[in-house]
């Protein structure tokens, strides 16, 4: 199973209509926050059709009431909150926006997956066997790189993708 996982949208629609366009193959979308605005979830939606999307809130997600309803539009998406837990082919992830609380369920050895975002800043590393993933930003504006991350359950790895 591929699961796309990206984060810190940040209302760049451009950036993500790339994106999402290069996730063709991928099973599964995660979303690690900083939507931002309500829009940004009918490109979700409409990029990334059919298959299932899960979403963790950041803290620049303000409209949450229009986010939730506009997400209802789309059976395929799921809001999670601020954590998510889920079971993608075999693999256990955990997944928040926020590094710190990324770094420290990472710890815990319950989880084969970590996803986060937050500080803008791609990484893939371990710690123990867990497996972390931060796919960077898709707004491109704070580092200057526009990424995202793809993970392959198969094979436990995942590799960048740059725009």
């Amino acid at each position: 199973m591929q699961v796309a996982i990206i984060s810190d949208i940040h209302d760049h629609i451009s950036n993500l209509r790339t994106a999402l366009k290069l996730t063709k193959e991928a099973d599964v979308l995660i979303c690690c926050g900083d939507l931002c605005s309500p829009f940004i979830v009918k490109e979700l939606g409409e990029g990334f059709p059919d298959r299932d999307i899960h979403i963790v809130f950041g803290n620049n997600d303000g409209d949450l009431f229009r986010i939730t309803n506009k997400a209802n539009e789309y059976p395929n998406m799921k809001l999670h909150g601020e954590f998510a837990e889920l079971d993608l082919g075999g693999q256990k992830f955990g997944i928040s926006h926020f590094d710190n609380i990324g770094r420290a369920m990472s710890a815990s050895e319950v989880y084969d997956v970590i996803c986060f975002g937050h500080n803008h800043q791609f990484e893939i590393s371990k710690n123990g066997d867990t497996l972390i993933i931060n796919p960077g930003e898709i707004m491109g504006g704070l580092t200057g790189n526009t990424t995202f991350a793809i993970y392959e359950t198969t094979t436990h790895e995942a590799k960048r993708l740059d725009l």
